[in-house]
């Protein structure tokens, strides 16, 4: 199992639609919980959303696209960018030290 960083920045305006879809997309994660290694919306320095954060765990790069794409945020349309890519985590407090 491979560990896949989920980047996701908010389209312009797309605040309502984030807040309207908030339940729904609450609901999603709490049924791939187990797939998620940490997750959450990030913020700019005023304190808003500006987008997702993901860390997961997938099989490939294909899995983890499909899961994101289960997201009710994904299908609102709410996301401008999405970034995904294989991550390794070889330090920090997270990962118990080092890894080398």
């Amino acid at each position: 199992m491979k560990i896949f960083s989920i980047y996701c920045t908010d389209k312009p305006g797309t605040a309502a639609i984030r807040q309207e879809t908030l339940s729904a997309h609450l609901t999603h994660v709490e049924e791939v919980m187990d797939q998620i290694a940490v997750a959450g919306p990030m913020k700019n320095s005023e304190g808003t959303v500006i987008g997702s954060l993901l860390l997961v765990k997938a099989e490939s790069e294909t899995a983890a696209q499909t899961m994101l794409e289960q997201d009710p945020y994904y299908a609102a349309g709410i996301w401008q960018d999405v970034k995904i890519a294989e991550f390794r985590g070889v330090a920090g407090e997270w990962v118990g030290g080092k890894a080398w």
